[in-house]
């Protein structure tokens, strides 16, 4: 990891299969301590508040799945990029579902299987990840989206 990146102890902070770390976070909290992120994208249903650094939106109601799939899909695609060199962050209202959710995807498109990733997520970043149902099989799914959305 370059020295741009988080330090892997960091609140929230989760590693990857290939060893890129990617940080959770819930926007009601406060912003955890240390760097700010490089690249941020806020999982809201209407536009998040504006910050600094650079950010991606994803229309995305609590307890759903994102508004727009292909969108998404490409939207994990360049967090999985610049976590290789920059400080990514995804958050949500409180940091479980919709974020838990997008970092199982996002496992997935960095190698875990979509039937651990949920699993991985739970381990790795925080045992209440992913919420519903539907968000688990979203998950478990999401190669398959992934795929379809090329």
């Amino acid at each position: 990891m370059t020295e741009a990146g988080w330090q892997p102890n960091a609140a929230g902070v989760m590693r990857l299969p290939s060893g890129r770390l990617v940080r959770g976070r819930g926007l009601r909290q406060p912003l955890p301590d240390g760097p700010e992120p490089q690249f941020g994208v806020y999982l809201v249903g209407s536009p998040p508040s504006p910050v600094t650094w650079e950010s991606r939106w994803v229309r995305w109601r609590d307890f759903w799945l994102p508004a727009d799939r292909t969108e998404f899909v490409g939207v994990l695609r360049e967090v999985l990029d610049r976590a290789g060199t920059q400080r990514v962050e995804l958050a949500c209202g409180g940091g479980f579902g919709r974020t838990g959710t997008a970092l199982s995807c996002l496992a997935v498109l960095d190698g875990v299987p979509p039937a651990e990733a949920v699993a991985y997520v739970r381990e790795h970043y925080l045992h209440r990840a992913v919420e519903t149902p539907w968000q688990r099989r979203f998950v478990t799914r999401f190669d398959q989206t992934a795929r379809h959305r090329l």
